[in-house]
């Protein structure tokens, strides 16, 4: 009797990677003063290394489109586990032994990013192959992975320096690389089922022929901005919002930010069979821009705060909830569809930070005038859905 795969091994390989992932894109901004302070690296070197990390995570993105089916998703995988655990090893050691600090840190951000890349383009379209019921569920479920790895990183990274101490970062690094060591052997034993059979997904220059496609990509662009803009700035803007210390803006910002967009994810991941997608999202994308007014334009400092956390919420199912539409709606999509909608999340999540930062800049530092601005993503999603809902079905136009 031939044993059937065990599919729920492939689903915890891929929730283990999503914290991988949440743990390369959280952990090494917890220790920006320390690398100041311990290697003497400038402010203006330590902010080339988000940029460095998210625009690595770009360009895996788009090689992958041309790759990942060639090479397979199991070793592309299983690669994402091994640099993803070698780049935050070689972080303890890197800066210690070569003759410049910074350029150590940088080699291995780079790997960790390669790593977080191949997670972002791989691990979706690995669930969405497995035979499981309730894929909107499934997908969504998924992605809060991300937002517990992100508030573990935070919580634990603040509990450990806190008792043993900032000055003991590198042992950190260690235990948080044992995590994607660990998963590799995972990855390398599961069951990993192809999306598509060679020939059955559609050829990229077809796909990019699609308007549907560009619908898609525009609003995954959204729904990665409307994320990224709240969550990078979430910190410095309790700090600023109700002046508390960097270790109190850390808990009180991204980190309940992340909390609610983990809890909205599994509350549609167990109840999205009761519930229509696109109205949840036009639901979610409506309050979130309410959020983002609420975080600028209250007078009120714990509002500001409220609208942060609650932006958390209202982002949670935008995500996974734009890759499922799309896997509906174009079925033969494939590999390539979901590494240009990673693409396209990582831009929005790339530009829109810095976007709100120039823009709070030019007004004189004031971050509530950048986050104003940042009310037009997710007004931007919720228009797009609306063109969405009366224009198409089942991947084609209506017809009157």
């Amino acid at each position: 009797m031939t044993e059937q795969p065990n599919y729920k091994k492939t689903l915890a390989a891929c929730y283990l990677g999503f914290i991988t992932q949440a743990i390369s894109a959280n952990f090494a901004p917890l220790l920006f003063l320390t690398f100041k302070n311990t290697y003497g690296i400038s402010l203006e070197k330590i902010a080339l290394i988000p940029f460095v990390f998210y625009l690595t995570q770009l360009l895996i993105d788009f090689a992958a489109t041309k790759f990942a089916d060639k090479i397979g998703y199991r070793i592309c995988i299983t690669a994402s586990q091994v640099l993803s655990a070698l780049g935050l090893a070689l972080m303890a050691v890197l800066p210690e032994i070569l003759p410049v600090p910074f350029v150590g840190i940088l080699i291995s951000v780079v790997l960790y990013a390669v790593g977080s890349g191949l997670i972002e383009v791989l691990v979706s379209p690995i669930v969405e192959a497995c035979p499981f019921e309730n894929k909107d569920g499934m997908m969504s479920l998924l992605h809060s992975f991300y937002c517990w790895g992100a508030v573990g990183v935070i919580l634990g990274s603040t509990v450990f320096f806190a008792i043993f101490g900032v000055e003991n970062w590198k042992i950190l690094t260690l235990i948080w690389a044992l995590i994607p060591l660990i998963n590799t052997f995972n990855f390398m034993t599961c069951p990993i089922e192809r999306l598509l059979e060679e020939g059955e997904s559609l050829p990229v220059r077809k796909l990019l022929s699609i308007p549907l496609f560009w619908l898609m990509i525009l609003l995954m662009v959204c729904a990665g901005a409307s994320e990224a803009s709240m969550a990078q700035w979430a910190s410095a803007f309790t700090e600023s919002a109700l002046g508390v210390s960097k270790t109190v803006g850390d808990l009180a910002g991204p980190c309940l930010f992340a909390v609610f967009m983990g809890i909205t994810r599994v509350i549609y991941g167990k109840m999205s069979e009761k519930l229509d997608l696109t109205k949840v999202m036009l639901l979610c994308g409506t309050l979130c821009v309410l959020c983002y007014l609420t975080a600028s334009l209250s007078p009120i400092p714990i509002l500001g705060l409220a609208g942060c956390a609650i932006c958390g919420m209202a982002v949670g199912i935008m995500w996974p909830g734009t890759l499922s539409i799309s896997s509906q709606k174009c079925p033969r999509g494939g590999t390539a569809m979901f590494a240009f909608l990673a693409l396209a999340g990582d831009l929005g999540a790339t530009v829109s930070p810095a976007l709100v930062g120039s823009l709070s800049g030019t007004a004189g530092g004031d971050l509530k005038t950048g986050l104003l601005v940042g009310a037009v993503f997710p007004a931007v999603l919720v228009i797009g859905l609306i063109v969405l809902k009366c224009t198409y079905k089942n991947g084609k136009p209506q017809r009157g």
